[in-house]
This record gives structure tokens, sequence and C-alpha cells, in this order.
């Protein structure tokens, strides 16, 4: 195997990573030459174009060879995906089978020990470039296709909330006091009172994890799925495509724009949306400034400044 196929970039970045439940990104790096190898030659599959990446894994286009060919449609091509072993990855491949091609990319084949799958082939093209108005209206529909009942195995929502209630209430005051403190409460009420009923949640949907496809106009892919409140969802729509929302009184419309576009095509309450996205900015700003802490570097503290400035501007948009 070649270590060509590992991008040089994404190996800096992921080596850094530590062991979050299994092997370091270094370990597991170390590793990666092999898994694609014998991937490659159990599963029957021949290399046909430039590894890509995302933030923890690689993505092989390939050309499917063996018996299992048909599965990939006219093309006999599909996509390896081994992801960096990681609590949010492990269970990527049960949502993907509960949907069973219906609004995401469809899994040919999966190996969750050794967090690989094998999917159909997309195309490259995603909604960064789609009108935002247009593209939060294909998110809205994509949610709607996707609310199925919950794989049982998939993570809970509301363990995730309960958490979030106790981290923020003790957070340091990263945000202002008053939104550390209502993100808390809201995660509270938000168990305490919910839905009718769980579905299973992407609950990473944005612009570019929506890729057109052969088959229908627009999949989703990148789940990193859980068992909830449909309303959790819309939050990343919001955050994405930050640089749009225009500046002063715009921002806020720009915002409320977005929410109320795909809550009514995905049938959301809009209420518990907000809810959901103070909850879920709240916990990105405790993030960002955690991460940046921890690498200790100009660059990150810059980062984590504006993340968090973004997420004190979205909160205040739920609240007005």
């Amino acid at each position: 195997m070649s270590i060509e196929l590992i991008p040089a970039r994404f190996a800096h970045r992921i080596s850094g990573y530590p062991a979050d439940g299994y092997a370091s990104g270094e370990d597991w790096l170390a590793e990666l030459p092999t898994l694609l190898g014998d991937l490659l030659r159990e599963w029957e599959l021949e290399p046909i174009g430039p590894t890509m990446t995302g933030a923890c894994s690689v993505a092989l286009p390939v050309r499917l060879l063996g018996a299992g060919r048909d599965a990939a449609g006219v093309s006999g091509e599909g996509v390896l995906k081994i992801s960096w072993p990681h609590p949010e990855a492990a269970t990527e491949s049960l949502a993907l089978q509960t949907w069973n091609g219906h609004g995401a990319v469809r899994l040919l084949r999966a190996d969750p020990s050794r967090f690989a799958m094998l999917l159909e082939r997309l195309h490259a093209r995603d909604l960064m470039g789609v009108d935002v108005d247009e593209a939060c209206g294909v998110i809205g529909d994509l949610l709607g296709v996707l609310r199925r009942p919950p794989h049982p195995r998939v993570p809970r929502l509301v363990d995730y909330a309960e958490r979030q209630a106790r981290e923020l209430h003790d957070a340091p005051p990263v945000l202002p006091r008053r939104y550390l403190d209502q993100a808390s409460a809201l995660a509270r009420e938000l168990v305490a009172r919910p839905p009718a009923e769980d579905r299973l949640l992407h609950t990473d949907l944005h612009y570019e994890n929506v890729l057109g496809a052969y088959r229908s106009p627009w999949l989703a892919i990148d789940p990193k799925p859980m068992a909830g409140d449909p309303a959790f969802e819309v939050a990343p729509a919001l955050w994405n495509r930050a640089d749009e929302l225009g500046s002063g009184s715009q921002v806020r419309w720009s915002l409320r724009r977005r929410l109320e576009i795909i809550c009514e095509r995905a049938g959301v309450d809009e209420g518990r949306a907000r809810a959901w996205t103070i909850v879920r900015e709240a916990d990105n700003a405790v993030d960002a400034a955690e991460s940046a802490q921890s690498a200790g570097d100009d660059a990150s503290r810059e980062w984590a400044h504006d993340r968090i400035s973004l997420a004190v501007t979205i909160i205040k948009a739920m609240n007005d």
C-alpha cells in the first residue's frame, strides 16, 4: 500500500488527536496503510481517484471488482471510507443502515470494528454554492425524509442534554454568565418536556454534508447519530456559512430566516429549535475555549475568540 493514499496534511492534523476511547490519531495513522490495503483486497476494490479527507476520516474512490458490484449501480463505483476511531463515528453505519439510502448516502458494506464503510459514490457538489434560502429548504426536506425510528444502539440525546445541563452550569465564563445559565436551564427543560416521539437524528446536517447524487438531487452524508428530538437538528445550518449572515440588524434576520425555512419544511417546532440552538452554541463556545487553551498558540486563540463571538451572536438572535 502506497503512503500517497494518505494525504500529508491529513496525516499531520490527525497525528495530534489524543485517544478518545480507542486509538490515538498517531497510533491509528501508523496502522492506516495496512488497513487500507487489507480492505481493498478483502472487499475486492480498486482505487480510481485521489483520497478525499474529512476532519477524522479518509474517503477513497474505488471500483468494485467482485460479486457486490451490482450494489453500486451502473457505474460499479463506490467510496471506501475509514474513520479515526472515536465515539461519534462508532454508530455512523447503524444510521446509514437504518435509512437504507432514503435521504442519505447508501451503505453498501461495513466493518464497524475497523470503522470502515463502503458507500455509494456521490457527486462532488454540495450546498455551499446554492442560494442559502434554497439550501435551507433542501436541508429541511432531507430532515423530513430522514425522520425514522432510532436504532436502539445510537446515543440518546437526553443523555447529552443532561450532561450539558451540568457542564454548562459549572463552565467558566467563556460566555456571559446569563447565557451559560440559560443554556443549562434549557437543557433541563427540554429533557423534562420531551417531544411526542424520539427519532433518528443526523445532528450535523449542514451545507457541506449534503451532496448531489446520481439517483437523487441531494443526499445527506457524515451523520453523527443520536436518538431524540428533531428540533435539535436545525442549529448546524445556522452556524455554518456564517460569513453570509450580513451585518448589524441583518444578522438576526438572516439567522431567523434560516431557522424558519428549515422548521417549516421539516415540520419542526421553532421554539424548541431555538432552545436547542442556544444549548448547542453554548456547548460550542465552551469547547472552543477548551481547545484553544489546550493548543496554546495564537492562531487557536484567535479562532476560539471568533467562534465564541459567533456563539454569542446566534444566542442573541435566538432570544430576541
